[in-house]
């Protein structure tokens, strides 16, 4: 058959068309498309470490003010304690003085108040001494019949008073 006997001739001829499309293909893709792919590979990378590093670059300088912010925040709460303590130790003092002020007027008011018990006391039992002595008097008239002096019944009562 002559048909077989060609297939020799043919599949030689179609074996080299393959390899020849197959050659340009290649070459077509390893000079055209590789270089293309490689350098938008390599554009996607340098852009990456980029990114990267002015994300670390931002990481650190937010690190640096968060660090900034807390030692703000200490110094002031630093100083509002000693404000607090300052306040609270002024508010002390004057009120020691107010209470020194007030116990030193309370024991004015006190010894004066004392001081008019004693007098009206003092009033008082010298009252009480002349009513004795007044009624020792009439007493001793109305009972003994005696006329005693007012200077005798006021010693007297005194005495027994006092004594």
């Amino acid at each position: 058959m002559p048909q077989i006997n060609q297939l020799a001739q043919v599949a030689y001829s179609q074996f080299f068309w393959l390899l020849l499309v197959l050659a340009i293909i290649y070459v077509g893709i390893g000079l055209m498309m590789l270089p293309r792919i490689e350098s938008t590979v390599e554009g996607r990378s340098r852009r990456i470490a980029d990114d990267l590093a002015a994300a670390q670059a931002a990481r650190a300088a937010a690190d640096s003010v968060e660090a900034d912010y807390r030692a703000r925040l200490d110094e002031s709460r630093a100083e509002a304690l000693r404000l607090a303590n300052e306040a609270k130790a002024a508010a002390a003092r004057a009120n020691e003085e107010q209470v020194r002020g007030a116990n030193a007027a309370i024991g004015e008011k006190t010894a004066g108040a004392e001081a008019r018990i004693r007098a009206s006391s003092e009033a008082a039992l010298a009252d009480i001494e002349a009513v004795a002595a007044d009624a020792a008097r009439e007493m001793a008239a109305r009972l003994a019949g005696l006329d005693v002096a007012e200077d005798e019944a006021a010693r007297a009562v005194k005495a027994v008073i006092h004594g």
